[in-house]
């Protein structure tokens, strides 16, 4: 790594690398960047109003009250050398026009999977897999939720074997950092893969 010259010779500056964080609406992408995040996240949850009745699929989040309208942003370090910066997208259809935008430079990404709406987790997958960027499937155990083992979410989502699959609380502050080390790791070991 470069070190800084100015005030601190020998002081190591951080990368800095770009995460998604995806999945379907009410998955909790949100939450994850919040609970990691080591400064304040910024948020664009807004208050669900009529105009989405009708256009947003409730079924399974029916007590969901708010919305991710553009995105979720955090920052956690991670070591002295690497800082990761989280960029939740939104997750209803009528707003995946913005994951474009925000993937732009993205090294990696997280897609949340919720078991009791796993078909929305095949969107992001999707997209992630077109454009060659590496991801994990942090499946987020909402309480009354089936447990499904990672190898039984793999073949749900017919994934690649190599896509880490891994059990999360998109609530608890260590198993977001477990699911964004695995990001990491999975980043840097397909990185050294051959092409």
């Amino acid at each position: 790594m470069a070190s800084n010259d100015s005030e601190h010779p020998g002081d190591v500056i951080p990368s800095g690398i770009k995460i998604l964080v995806a999945g379907g609406f009410g998955a909790g992408k949100t939450t994850l960047v919040a609970s990691v995040s080591e400064i304040e996240p910024l948020s664009t949850e807004e208050v669900m109003t009529e105009a989405s009745v009708g256009v947003d699929d409730l079924q399974g989040v029916e007590q969901k009250v708010s919305t991710t309208v553009a995105l979720d942003f955090g920052r956690i370090t991670i070591s002295d050398e690497l800082v990761l910066y989280l960029f939740g997208t939104p997750g209803q259809q009528r707003f995946w026009f913005m994951w474009e935008e925000l993937a732009h430079g993205a090294l990696g990404a997280v897609v949340l999977a919720d078991t009791r709406r796993l078909d929305t987790s095949f969107p992001a997958v999707d997209f992630f897999e077109r454009r060659s960027v590496p991801f994990v499937v942090a499946v987020n155990c909402f309480d009354d939720a089936h447990r499904y083992s990672e190898r039984e979410v793999t073949e749900a989502l017919t994934l690649d074997e190599r896509v880490p699959v891994l059990l999360c609380d998109a609530r608890s502050r260590e198993s977001a950092k477990t699911v964004l080390e695995t990001l990491v790791r999975h980043v840097a070991a397909t990185a050294a893969a051959p092409a």
